[in-house]
């Protein structure tokens, strides 16, 4: 009996529910065509979208920061294997092994504490943040339908209360026709009958109508005064939550700063001890053989001028020496290539060479272009194209090199022949050199071109 009576009860429970249901899309049916209206508060209809912004807002935050901790934990592997490289590396008689295994082993410390922190401070914070969030948002939904059921329920009693006459009339027809069939004693019956059913239905309708009025407010005026305090706090919480991510930052740099200060000493005694074998910066080999180079640069300079003979000055139309084009890692600036197709003109001497076609380089350093045609400042060298500024020294290891030291200037000019430029070096004349004897036979020499970076 007792299971039998549960099942009634679910059973009308759910018959309940379905009631409810059909009554509030009937509602809503009925809002939307206008034939019936709907209660509005559009000031809590704003707390809702404030509500809505709140609640994206710390979602966006809390998969920032996320993102973040990942990073962290990622950066805090990448230097952990880092270190572990280096204790590798570091051979057991070198000084300082231990202090740099020391090292190593805070590095990974304060990573890690560095992590667990944000998460404590940031990452467990932002959680609880945002788990009032979803009690609210199901309460404001759930608002919504008792809304509906209030406004459904007010409507019902109200047509209620407008039928009343018609309700009058519709009782008084059949009376009348009863008056005809049934007995005298019965007509007073039936009438009284009717008109306590048509009260019965009507205060049936009202109570209704106050439930839903009692239940529908109770949880507006909760929610009135929750959404706007919800709302305020987020200032707050923006401020201690970034607050936190910033001092907890700054910390970690400052005392990630103090380690790596102290491995930096330690690399430091390293080297003093083994200053012998300190790493230097090395040219790129030259891929021709310096025999090789010399017979070609024989081999032109039997087909080139008396070395008495200078080079000829430029016609006042053209630019004053064509150059062979070239391929470098110092490319000039497009801005400074002058229209291509020039013609080297042919010496008597030159004969058994082709015409080549070049590009020209007006000059933009330590001067101005002088006019469109590609004239430039004589007191640079012929064919000039860019500066480059020694950042190492370089000594010479044949007399064709340049001797360089850091801090010198070169003007780098084309190869008199492309095919003599090996992969990494380049052509110049060091701005000293030129401007004592502004004569390329006896300045020009070739250098390696990662031993200098261009200025200009």
């Amino acid at each position: 009996m007792a299971e039998m009576g549960s099942k009634g009860v679910t059973a009308g429970k759910i018959a309940s529910n379905v009631q409810k249901k059909l009554t509030r899309a009937q509602e809503k049916v009925l809002q939307k065509l206008g034939k019936a209206d709907e209660t509005k508060d559009e000031q809590f209809e704003q707390c809702v979208q404030n509500f809505n912004k709140q609640l994206n807002e710390g979602t966006r935050l809390q998969k920032d920061l996320r993102t973040y901790l990942a990073s962290v934990k990622a950066m805090h592997e990448a230097s952990r294997k880092l270190n572990e490289c280096l204790q590798e590396v570091y051979e057991p008689d070198w000084p300082g092994r231990d202090e740099a295994n020391k090292i190593a082993e805070n590095n990974d410390l304060l990573w890690m504490d560095y992590h667990q922190k944000l998460v404590d401070q940031a990452l467990l914070t932002m959680d609880t943040y945002l788990g009032q969030f979803p009690d609210i948002k199901s309460r404001i939904a759930k608002r919504g339908r008792k809304l509906v059921d209030y406004d459904s329920a007010r409507h019902h009693y109200e047509s209620l209360q407008t039928a009343k006459k018609k309700d009058e009339v519709k009782i008084a027809k059949p009376v009348s026709l009863l008056e005809k069939a049934a007995p005298q004693w019965c007509q007073g019956k039936l009438q009284a009958h009717l008109v306590a059913q048509t009260n019965l239905l009507r205060n049936q309708a009202e109570e209704e109508l106050i439930k839903a009025q009692k239940v529908f407010e109770e949880m507006n005026v909760d929610l009135q005064e929750e959404l706007p305090s919800l709302w305020n706090s987020r200032v707050g919480f923006y401020v201690n939550t970034f607050q936190s991510i910033a001092g907890l930052e700054e910390n970690f740099h400052k005392e990630m700063s103090k380690l790596n200060q102290n491995l930096h000493d330690v690399l430091v005694g390293l080297e003093k001890q083994h200053g012998s074998n300190t790493f230097t910066v090395k040219a790129q080999p030259r891929k021709k053989t310096k025999l090789f180079s010399r017979l070609r640069r024989k081999k032109n300079s039997d087909n080139a001028p008396a070395k008495g003979n200078k080079s000829p000055s430029p016609p006042p139309d053209s630019s004053p020496a064509a150059t062979p084009e070239i391929r470098v890692n110092h490319d000039p600036e497009p801005a400074s290539v002058a229209t291509p197709g020039a013609v080297l003109p042919k010496s008597p001497s030159q004969n058994s060479l082709p015409a080549v076609v070049v590009e020209t380089f007006p000059a933009a350093v330590n001067g101005t272009v002088e006019g469109g045609n590609g004239t430039v400042r004589l007191d640079l060298p012929p064919g000039f194209m860019f500066k480059v500024q020694a950042q190492h020294d370089y000594t010479a290891t044949d007399t064709d090199e340049l001797q360089l030291k850091a801090g010198d200037v070169v003007l780098v000019i084309p190869f008199q022949n492309p095919e003599e430029q090996d992969e990494g070096w380049l052509m110049g004349v060091k701005e000293s050199d030129w401007n004592q004897h502004k004569d390329l036979d006896k300045c020009r020499g070739v250098f390696p071109e990662n031993f200098t970076e261009r200025v200009q």
